[in-house]
């Protein structure tokens, strides 16, 4: 193993790459660690202990604690996350943006210079929403004008730098830099929920089946981690048949290979997007209509309530909001049509099935499967851990709740009480984006003629297949 490291510190240009990751990584966290002026800190961190569910601990997840305690890199990366999404979106209705996609590196290059200009834009307005809510909310040492203005500058110049972070470690380190920021700042917070388990082992927390169910606990980590990087590497290849062509005076053999369709082709996005949706009910519970005693807390206080994280209604949601965000970004990064026209143009076919609709068709009902399956997979991923931190919450479902299942035990209703810091969405980015990692470093050891990374003399297993 210790000679498998050595070998990535012997490739000049990989060695370059590596420490320059680590040292852009470690510029991060040392942002992450210079407050913004102003700011009631003890005031602010009493609010997350009681929305570390919703809104607030969403957005504190992609700063890597930093919204939290409120720093510079406060917003994180996430205006750029909302950019990036909001015109893969656009391309869509907007057929100009759908050209430049197809128009290679330099559509790219102006697609990427909009995402910029998004991104500082949405980074002034969440700046500001959140200077606005802070001085509602009491967390301002001196409200006024120069504190607003300071937060925007602040919060907007920390985001951007964070930008401009990311893309030097796509451009001149190793992996995507936006992901790599994203996986340290959630990283950091695994010394902590060690420092947790080991705590609640010594002042025997579940009485005396704590050692039994730590065990259980972290047998459950090892297994859904093992799922996860099984249904990541996971696709359905439909088998694809070429004819013998004549191009000019020479004629190309023919031959077969498969059409692969990822399992999870949505990746997080899905997670990302029904968090998001239901965030905002919470959201709106900060502002000082909904506290109690106020006007539309009278009439909507009941729905909100029902509507926080952890709750039989928001859990419902959550699943249907995964399984149709899957569907919708897969149907908006795939579309069958064109595989299917481009299968024809180049004489292929699949075994069985004949080329033009039936084909579309035929690609259209294995992914309608294929993604249902991938949506069921987010879904058992993203709950188990709010399940674990949470319980279910049976008894609060209106009427129905009190009577039926009242009677069953504290740890199934309101959960174990771990600090599980490695909840679903924040699992899935941290595998994922190990597992992206490991394969750019394996391909320059073995472009270099060393061992891999891995074991199987340097070569990571591929995908799974499904039949």
């Amino acid at each position: 193993m210790f000679e498998k490291l050595a070998n990535i510190f012997r490739v000049p240009d990989l060695r370059k790459r590596v420490l320059f990751t680590l040292a852009m990584l470690a510029v991060y966290r040392l942002g992450s660690h210079i407050p913004t002026p102003g700011i009631n800190i003890d005031a602010l961190q009493k609010a997350f202990e009681q929305q570390s569910g919703g809104l607030l601990g969403f957005y504190d997840l992609f700063s890597g604690g930093n919204f939290r305690r409120l720093t510079i890199f406060a917003l994180g990366i996430m205006p750029y996350i909302t950019a990036s999404i909001i015109l893969q979106l656009m391309q869509v209705v907007w057929p100009y943006l759908e050209r430049l996609q197809k128009e290679g590196e330099l559509g790219r290059r102006k697609i990427t210079q909009w995402t910029r200009y998004l991104t500082l834009v949405l980074s002034i307005l969440q700046s500001m929403g959140i200077a606005f809510t802070l001085e509602a909310q009491k967390f301002v040492t001196d409200p006024g004008t120069k504190f607003v203005l300071m937060t925007i500058i602040t919060l907007t110049t920390g985001s951007i730098f964070i930008m401009w972070l990311g893309e030097q470690v796509t451009e001149r380190g190793i992996g995507n830099g936006m992901s790599l920021l994203i996986f340290a700042g959630i990283v950091v917070g695994l010394p902590r929920g060690v420092a947790d388990l080991i705590d609640k082992a010594k002042n025997q927390a579940w009485g005396s089946f704590t050692i039994p169910i730590l065990v259980i606990l972290v047998a459950v980590m090892v297994v859904v981690v093992a799922f996860i990087v099984f249904m990541e590497r996971s696709e359905r290849r439909i088998p694809v048949q070429y004819a013998k062509r004549v191009i000019g005076r020479r004629m190309t053999e023919g031959g077969q290979t498969y059409l692969p369709l990822r399992v999870n082709m949505a990746g997080v996005i899905p997670v990302i997007f029904a968090s998001s949706l239901l965030s905002i009910p919470q959201f709106l519970t900060l502002s000082n209509a909904f506290k109690p005693g106020g006007a539309l807390n009278r009439y909507f206080g009941g729905i909100l309530e029902q509507l926080r994280w952890g709750e039989p209604l928001y859990t419902v949601l959550y699943v249907v909001g995964i399984i149709f965000f899957a569907y919708f970004y897969v149907s908006i990064v795939f579309n069958p049509s064109d595989v299917a026209d481009n299968m024809r143009k180049y004489g292929g076919f699949i075994p069985g099935i004949r080329p033009g609709h039936r084909t579309r068709d035929y690609i259209n009902d294995v992914l309608t499967r294929v993604t249902l399956v991938g949506g069921l997979y987010l879904i058992m991923i993203s709950l188990i851990p709010e399940w674990m931190i949470a319980g279910l919450h049976l008894d609060h479902i209106p009427w129905l709740g009190p009577k039926v299942f009242a009677n069953l035990p504290t740890w199934v209703l309101h959960g174990l009480g771990v600090n599980f810091y490695f909840g679903g969405t924040s699992l899935l980015i941290v595998v994922g984006v190990a597992m992206d990692t490991v394969n750019q470093i394996e391909s320059q050891l073995v472009m270099r003629h060393y061992e891999g990374f891995t074991s199987r003399s340097g070569r990571i297993r591929g995908r799974r297949t499904w039949n």
